[in-house]
């Protein structure tokens, strides 16, 4: 490889690492030999590759690592097994995230839920019956006064109207929700009501497979995928009498707000793209274009297109609820939840996916006991006081920033007088300062693990393969170069992390406040709901809650809207 050529390739590659993230400490000597294109590794390579990675090994050691990096079966991994072994996107990790801190123990009493029951009449207009929460779409069907099919045949029809406009679906499920709403009305004729669920239509983010449909994960390489495969939440919904009308949207494997399709659309703001990577999922949401829908977060990717489109939406602990079946980003930081219109709507759809199924064996058995009349005064809930009464200072070149902190920041305010006014205990709190940026590579580390495959084979060129999302092929390409060291001692202190938020908490259930790439390092639940509004779109509460502590949560939340109207306006679309 003449010299102008080695030098452009050192180039795009450190670009990549630039890209994704990735700190030239973490550049492994060993690789860069390697991809000097040199039958073997030299001392003079070796050490020109460990003043990139940031090392100092003399001379000597150089002598003696180089030896072993060229014996056969010596230091490096088997790569031809490795890649002989076609691992795919879905097979598990041996090693296993667990959240919960030694010493701390969870609980293990079961109650049966208690949801609050309400009194509800049919609407006068289907308009307004689209926007209705689960919890009166569910009174509405167990008391006959509307049907499975004619909700079911709404949503498609409301489906089908706008999503030319929001570009929020990637296909429908016609003829299986046809059946399943069929089915519905005729079990609950016969007095086979299952629950809540029963005969309500929902929308699935396109990473979680079912039967008979295309699972594309929103990009243009998976557009004709299908799988063989259900996933354990749309099991989970089915046996609960749920009717599936369309796989949503996501960002192209699972980033941002873009895929194959287009930009999915803020219904509030169509100039406006609803952020991701649930895109299609809060989009449908706020539409009133479904019941509810699941979205999936690894690293905000419900909590932000919840603040967005004015959903509430709901990130469960890490190992509340089975990954099977959906497309793997991160096996230690990925999290499945609903996206609904109200909080108790999240506790009855958490109800029925959350628990273990015998395939993902990262889930945990620890019981949700929702119970919408429990007494709030016995929440203990923390506020950060630098982000409630510091004042946000002006800024000349931003003003329309300041002035959505400002707006953000008023929003907050009054709810956290809301929330006091219901005699809830509310104290001071503040979050260590924790480094997570320094660790936030395990994301980016486990992804390109997850899709290795396909960025080796050429599969992910770019911008030429996944036009709608260049950021991951670079990540992937880049996280390669990450020492298997370094991605051990980053979970070593995210360990360190996740004792530092327990402690931190205290006898605290929740704090009223956000930390997205802090808590979803550390598997803590997460709830976004609409407080208010700036400019015409919403503006978002955030509670963070203790490890399986979604009950407090949601608690919480569902009497805030019970005292306050934010999650009931929707879009003029």
């Amino acid at each position: 490889m003449d010299e102008r050529k080695l030098a452009m390739n050192r180039r795009r590659f450190l670009a990549g690492l630039s890209a994704a993230g990735v700190g030239s400490t973490l550049l492994p000597g060993a690789l860069v030999a390697v991809a000097q294109d040199a039958d073997e590794i030299t001392v003079e390579m070796l050490d020109a590759a460990q003043r990139v990675a940031g090392l100092h090994f003399g001379p000597d050691e150089l002598q003696r690592i180089v030896g072993r990096l060229n014996r056969p079966g010596g230091s490096g991994p088997d790569v031809e097994t490795l890649r002989a072994a076609d691992l795919g996107n879905g097979a598990p990790s041996a090693l296993v995230f667990n959240p919960v801190p030694p010493g701390m123990t969870l609980p293990t009493e079961r109650h049966p839920m208690r949801r609050e029951r309400v009194a509800v009449s049919r609407p006068a207009s289907d308009e307004t019956l689209a926007f209705l929460p689960v919890t009166h779409l569910a009174t509405l069907v167990e008391t006959g006064q509307v049907t499975s099919s004619e909700l079911t045949e709404l949503y498609l029809g409301r489906l089908k109207r706008y999503d030319p406009t929001l570009h929020c679906v990637v296909s429908y499920t016609e003829g299986l929700a046809r059946a399943q709403a069929t089915q519905a009305d005729e079990e609950i004729a016969a007095g086979r009501y299952r629950g809540p669920l029963h005969g309500i239509p929902w929308g699935a983010k396109d990473l979680l497979s079912v039967r008979g449909t295309q699972t594309t994960w929103g990009a243009s390489p998976y557009r004709d995928q299908a799988l063989d495969t259900d996933a354990t939440v749309y099991s989970r919904l089915t046996a609960a009498g749920a009717v599936l009308v369309a796989k949503l949207s996501m960002g192209a494997l699972a980033s941002g707000d873009r895929w194959f399709g287009g930009r999915t659309r803020n219904p509030w703001n169509p100039t406006q793209g609803s952020s991701g990577s649930s895109a299609g999922p809060g989009a449908a949401t706020a539409a009133g274009l479904v019941g509810f829908a699941i979205g999936t977060e690894t690293r905000g990717s419900i909590v932000s297109p919840s603040s967005r489109t004015g959903v509430t939406g709901l990130r469960p602990t890490f190992g509340r609820v089975s990954r099977y079946g959906a497309m793997t980003l991160s096996w230690s930081m990925d999290k499945i939840g609903p996206m609904c219109r109200a909080a108790e709507d999240c506790a009855l759809v958490l109800d029925a996916i959350q628990g273990p199924d015998g395939q993902d064996n990262t889930v945990l058995d620890v019981p949700f006991n929702w119970d919408a009349s429990s007494d709030l005064t016995q929440l203990k809930v923390g506020y950060p006081r630098s982000a409630f009464e510091e004042a946000i200072e002006d800024n000349e070149r931003t003003p329309d920033r300041v002035a959505g902190l400002r707006r953000i920041q008023s929003n907050n305010r009054d709810a956290l007088d809301v929330v006091r006014g219901l005699g809830v205990q509310v104290v001071p709190f503040d979050l260590p300062d924790l480094p997570a940026s320094a660790i936030g590579f395990i994301l980016s580390t486990e992804a390109a693990a997850a899709f290795d495959a396909p960025t080796l084979n050429a599969m992910l060129d770019g911008m030429r393969e996944l036009p709608e999302q260049s950021r991951w092929p670079d990540s992937f390409r880049a996280s390669r170069f990450v020492p298997a060291v370094e991605y051990l001692q980053a979970n070593r202190l995210r360990m360190q992390f996740i004792e530092a938020v327990h402690e931190a908490l205290g006898d605290l259930d929740l704090f009223i406040g956000s930390h997205v790439s802090l808590t979803n390092l550390t598997g803590h639940p997460e709830v976004s709901l609409p407080n208010g509004f700036h400019r015409g779109s919403p503006t978002s509460l955030r509670l963070t809650g203790k490890l399986f502590g979604e009950a407090g949560l949601l608690r919480l939340a569902h009497a805030y809207q019970a005292a306050t109207a934010h999650h009931l306006q929707h879009p003029i679309l």
